[in-house]
Formats: C-alpha cells, structure tokens, sequence
C-alpha cells in the first residue's frame, strides 16, 4: 500500500469549537480530520461550506442528507496525523479584535469586542491512503505543488504551509501490542504501560474531535483521540508502518 506524506505548519491556526459564548471563540487542540478535509477541498477546487447548494442525498421517503462539496467528494479518505509539536501540546494564544463599525454590532457605545484562542506554530506530519481515485487527485496536486483555493488552517487569517511531500510505501502489520506515533481514536485499544527497562518519560494527550458531519443537522459527530508514547494493546485497527513510525489511519 501506498501513501502521500506531507508537513503541514503555519504560525497559527483556528478550529473553532462549538461557541461557549458569542464573543469568546475557543479551539480544538489538534486539526481533526474534517477541517483537514475542507484544507484538501481547497487544494482541489471543491466548495465549502459557503456554497449555495449542497449535495443532496435521499434516504427512503424523507430523510435527506445535505453536505458541502468537499465532504461529499473527499469524506472517503483515509487519513493519519502525525503531530510534530512536543508531546502533542500545541500552545495557545487569546487573540482581541475590536469591531468598532456601528452598523455591525449592536453594543454600547458602538464597539464589539472579540476573542480567539489561536494554535501557536502548529506542525503536523500528514498521511493520505492512495486506495482511490480522489486520495489520488489530491496526491497528484500536493506533488505539483498546485492548488484552486488557497489552503488555510481554519479560516483564511492562516495560511497553511505545505512542505516536504513524497510517495512512501506503507507496511501492514499485524501487532497486538505497539507504540502509535499518530493520533488514534481511544477505542482502537487499551493504553498500556512502559516496559520496567524504559527510561523515557511517559506522556498522553486526549481530546475529543470531529471526525465526521451528520447530513441531517449539519454539525460534528466525534471520536475521542489519544496521543502517546505509551505502548497501545489494539484490539480492531489495522496499523501501517512507515520506516519506523506505527500508523493509525481512519
């Protein structure tokens, strides 16, 4: 099996979560496998989630699922992140906006104030299964370099940084117990501990994220994610290896 691999950075990002208040905009940790999918959207030159009409799938006599182009078309992909920030923490920093317009807010005195918290220098390795037709349209233009839409982390304030793509060949292997070097969904397994010999300070990141969209309300359905240098016992993922890197893809 074969995969495209590629680093992805910027000096900032946003993924925004659900809203906890109207002006305070908060972040995932990490990018999730959706937003990575509009970035890829861009890159071939499906519509987002601004487009006008979204496709339409009909189930039976009534259920009806609406989705953006880029989900429609790229939803199928099989992807595994590889996060390159220390110990998985990427740092976070408030961002203030003023919106002192008075046609565009209606607060006192006219100015409308906003906070985000942004990812600090994010960097990820990413990995795209070529197990179909479209995983190969999107090979094709990360190799050349080429892209429709401007690719972004989150929304267009930060530009995505695309770097060091190549082809690699991919080993399936069959390993009951194993260290993970990508993010995976907690339930592939149990986390283990380290071996009474290793000396290396053990660590483990977790965070719920999106891993889909639901056709019928249009909002996130989620996974919860681990991170971890500890050993995982799996117990129904199929793992890739690159070289020395144990892979997760889903």
């Amino acid at each position: 099996m074969k995969a495209v691999r590629f680093t992805l950075s910027g000096k900032s990002a946003f993924f925004k979560k659900p809203e906890v208040n109207t002006y305070y905009y908060f972040t995932y940790g990490q990018i999730h496998k959706v937003a990575l999918l509009g970035m890829l959207g861009a890159i071939a030159g499906y519509n987002g989630y601004a487009q006008k009409k979204w496709t339409v799938r009909k189930k039976g006599m009534d259920l009806i699922e609406e989705y953006p182009e880029f989900y429609e078309k790229l939803a199928g992909l099989k992807v595994s992140i590889v996060p390159r920030n220390e110990r998985g923490y990427i740092p976070k920093k408030v961002q203030i906006f003023n919106n002192s317009v008075g046609y565009a807010c209606e607060e006192q005195g006219g100015n409308l104030i906003i906070k985000e918290q942004w990812l600090e220098n994010p960097v990820w390795d990413i990995y795209i299964l070529l197990d179909c037709e479209e995983a190969e349209k999107i090979s094709y233009q990360l190799e050349q370099y080429k892209c429709v839409y401007m690719p972004y982390l989150g929304k267009n304030d930060h530009p995505a940084d695309i770097s060091d793509v190549k082809i690699v060949k991919l080993e399936t292997i069959d390993a009951k117990r194993s260290e993970i070097f990508s993010m995976f969904p907690k339930r592939i397994g149990e986390i283990d501990s380290l071996d009474d010999e290793d000396e290396i300070e053990e660590f483990k990141y977790e965070e719920k994220l999106p891993v889909r969209l639901n056709g019928y309300t249009n909002l996130y359905e989620y996974d919860t994610f681990c991170y971890t240098n500890i050993p995982v016992c799996v117990k129904e993922a199929g793992l890739y290896k690159d070289k020395m890197r144990i892979l997760v893809f889903y």
